[in-house]
């Protein structure tokens, strides 16, 4: 034990000590229990945290912000495909032409397809790329996924009239954008300081749904064009976002973690340092380094769960499993996407003269509401959230449905539609889509990682 183990002297040589008996002790008299920094004494005081202007502040911000760029890339894709499946020059490339009334469409199997292939690639992408990070380090791993998606914008740009191209590109641009999934929101938790760290790892919901909105309002400037630069240009924006995320790999710390992991303690300390601005030697960045270090001696201790104990009904993590699958479920369930990927569809069908303006009206309501929800979940609680979420984005839909059935078309189905019903149902879509922001959006996210043990954590 570490009790019994003279103090060392503060240095980062003391860093280098094999994992099992490694304690950075700042000077003084010190307490210390498995490892764990006891904060009761060190002289009557503790390594106060460093204090920051408003310049500090901001250097951590810019330094964190390309990391959560990463939610920008699934919000992008909903964005600028919600507006392809409306596109002309996009139906007459990759759809089928009807000869009674001589103009291309996307049949329903090959618009649901063109919509699903991303969020396949996403799936396999987020489970198959998150043991990178583990072997390659967070930074390498996130842009070899960047480079991924890369690769599948590519395809995509490249293909001419053959929609199966289309497809393999959307699976690939998936599987880097779901890599990304994974790996950012993971980095940004582990060099986040612990006083901003919700605040920044809330940034990548809120880049998401800004994805959603500069998708829709690309889509709206590009509508307009009659070659394929009504929709090449969307895509081939990707690179742009690529590649800022890219850079900041270049410019953001290492995860001390992960250093740590590979007993690499004098570079966990710099990362450290490097984000708090703050001396590597500085006792409040040491203390920060050893109490990663010992999270990550229990975790060895714990060990991971084999698949028998991921099913177990003695110790409830069965239980806690299906939960964590049901919230990700519902989450899917309720009906978020409906709008997001086929509003400029839906509002185009009840007589919108521009489908594409009502979308980037949602696109708004949703970023906004996403900024309410990363300053107020945290202090009303995330079950609350989520009931009310659910009773309210409930009852926009009864309406939303029975405005649709009972008053979009008084003179039946051959009739014109009305203006007001359909402007009702805009208004309704817009109370849903804030009550999803505020609540469920950024609630699930958290879901998953708190109700499983931690050994039984990828």
């Amino acid at each position: 034990m570490a009790s019994e183990q003279s103090s060392p002297e503060i240095n980062a040589d003391n860093l280098n000590s094999s994992a099992a008996d490694v304690h950075v002790q700042p000077p003084g008299e010190k307490e210390w229990s498995d490892g764990f920094y006891d904060k009761e004494v060190i002289n009557g005081n503790t390594p106060d945290a460093p204090k920051r202007g408003f310049l500090g502040y901001l250097i951590i911000y810019l330094l964190c912000y390309p990391v959560s760029f990463g939610g920008f890339l699934p919000g992008w894709d909903s964005g600028i495909t919600a507006g392809f499946i409306n596109m002309d020059n996009f139906k007459m490339n990759f759809g089928s032409y009807k000869h009674s009334t001589g103009e291309y469409y996307l049949s329903n199997v090959r618009m649901g397809l063109l919509v699903a292939m991303f969020s396949v690639g996403c799936s396999i992408g987020g489970v198959g790329f998150a043991r990178l990070a583990d072997t390659l380090g967070r930074r390498l791993a996130i842009v070899i996924v960047v480079l991924v998606y890369m690769v599948g914008a590519i395809i995509q740009i490249s293909s001419n009239h053959k929609w199966y191209q289309y497809f393999v590109g959307k699976i690939i641009y998936g599987l880097g954008a779901g890599g990304c999934s994974v790996l950012c929101p993971m980095l940004l938790s582990e060099i986040a300081p612990t006083d901003l760290r919700g605040g920044l790892v809330s940034l990548y919901q809120l880049n998401m749904t800004f994805g959603i909105f500069l998708g829709y309002c690309s889509v709206y400037g590009t509508r307009k064009y009659s070659n394929t630069a009504q929709w090449r240009i969307p895509v081939g924006l990707c690179f742009l976002w690529a590649l800022i995320i890219i850079v900041g790999m270049l410019l953001v710390p290492e995860s001390p973690r992960y250093l740590i992991e590979c007993e690499r303690h004098e570079e966990a300390c710099v990362s450290i340092a490097k984000i708090n601005k703050v001396s590597p030697e500085d006792p409040w960045v040491l203390k920060q380094a050893d109490e990663i270090n010992a999270g990550v001696l229990a975790q060895r201790e714990l060990g991971e769960a084999s698949w028998k104990e991921l099913f177990s009904v003695k110790t409830k993590v069965l239980q806690r499993l299906i939960t964590g699958i049901l919230v990700q479920t519902f989450l899917q369930l309720t009906g978020e996407n409906y709008f997001f990927f086929y509003g400029t569809t839906i509002f185009k069908s009840v007589g919108l003269t521009d489908g594409f303006e009502t979308s980037i009206v949602l696109g708004t309501v949703n970023f906004f509401s996403t900024i309410i929800a990363v300053m107020v979940v945290d202090k009303i609680g995330r079950r609350k959230c989520l009931l009310f979420g659910a009773a309210s984005m409930m009852a926009c839909m009864v309406i939303f449905a029975s405005i649709g059935v009972k008053c979009l078309y008084p003179h039946g189905q051959d009739g014109p539609s009305s203006k007001g019903a359909g402007n009702a149902m805009i208004v309704f879509t817009c109370f849903y889509i804030f009550c999803f922001a505020t609540t469920w959006a950024p609630c699930c996210l958290y879901c998953g990682c708190r109700v499983i043990p931690f050994e039984g954590q990828i």
